[in-house]
């Protein structure tokens, strides 16, 4: 049994929506091995919550997903979905809705097209809180552009402004290409690396993927940091949103309620990326034009500012508000 207080919390354990239950650890062996028995060993998990009338009694639980410590017998995280989905009015008691004390602003947002270094330094500066002391770093082994060396700058101690799911390399970690060219970037699973020309202040940067077809960007570097920053934050949001592939119409209607980020797609022509914003949002909307449809994903600062997209004619996929 899981007794559990009725909070919403990214740091203890509690109701994260309808579907899942988030017990944050650690915990140890004795109690998380009682997620993965099966068979004779297996015995039903039951989840209530504490209200002020009494305990709610929420239903079963089965595993979804863990994270272990370094040590194997100490389980960080699970995930664990209540057999029988919540309504909205039963999650509003046992996950009460907060407002936030601050959200990220859009300050950055006006310094659009006009000056992307001004927009960069204040984005990173909004979404990564400063570290208490900037570690020391060595500096590139070879020369870079301005704007990559002053992302450098700005990165220093923000590890996941860096990347989570795609990354920047580490200044000491750059080398040159046996055509010249400066790799810089990559995505996660090697498929495609990004290069640029060292020679040049604000050089365009090219996509190289796994048949080492080229592609270049559309927007130049300081361009292309601003993009790979608002991906990155979107992807490392702690409430996310994503939408498999929708009609256009469909998602303009979420769209026009965000600011479009002035710059030109991103990642195209593999994945033709725009970026919309609100406080504390960043949408990405990968547009398939011959089929008209869009797939969008959505990171929030604070789960209340996707709570009012939850009354849109959308299907989503995953939904944190």
């Amino acid at each position: 049994m899981i007794i559990a207080p009725a909070v919403d919390d990214l740091t203890a354990s509690g109701v994260w929506d309808g579907r899942t239950f988030r017990l944050v650890g650690p915990v140890p062996r004795l109690t998380s091995s009682r997620f993965h028995a099966y068979g004779s060993e297996s015995r039903p998990i039951h989840l209530f919550v504490r209200l002020p009338e009494g305990g709610l009694y929420l239903g079963t639980l089965s595993h979804a997903s863990s994270t272990w410590t370094r040590d194997p017998e100490v389980l960080r995280q699970g995930d664990l979905w209540l057999d029988s989905p919540l309504s909205r009015d039963v999650l509003d008691r046992v996950r009460p809705p907060a407002a936030p004390s601050s959200l990220p602003g859009l300050d950055w947002l006006d310094h659009l097209p006009a000056d992307p270094v001004e927009a960069l330094r204040l984005f990173l500066r909004t979404w990564h809180p400063a570290p208490a002391a900037e570690p020391e770093e060595p500096p590139p082994a070879i020369p870079v552009p301005p704007a990559l060396a002053e992302f450098y700058r700005l990165t220093r101690g923000r590890p996941h402004a860096r990347g989570v799911q795609n990354f920047i390399r580490p200044p000491g970690e750059l080398g040159l290409r046996a055509d010249g060219l400066l790799a810089f970037g990559h995505e996660n699973q090697g498929y495609f690396e990004w290069v640029l020309d060292p020679g040049q202040d604000e050089p365009t940067v090219w996509t190289i993927d796994d048949y080492q077809e080229r592609h270049p960007e559309r927007e130049r570097l300081t361009g292309f940091l601003l993009q790979f920053s608002l991906y990155e934050a979107a992807v490392d949001a702690p409430y996310r949103a994503w939408t498999g592939p929708l009609p256009t119409p469909v998602a303009e209607e979420l769209t026009t309620r965000l600011r479009r980020v002035p710059l030109k797609t991103w990642m195209w022509p593999l994945y033709r990326i725009s970026f919309y914003v609100a406080p504390g949002l960043i949408a990405t909307v990968e547009t398939d034009e011959e089929q008209e449809e869009c797939d969008i994903s959505l990171g929030a600062a604070h789960r209340s500012v996707l709570r009012p997209l939850a009354g849109l004619d959308i299907d989503w996929t995953a939904f944190d508000g």
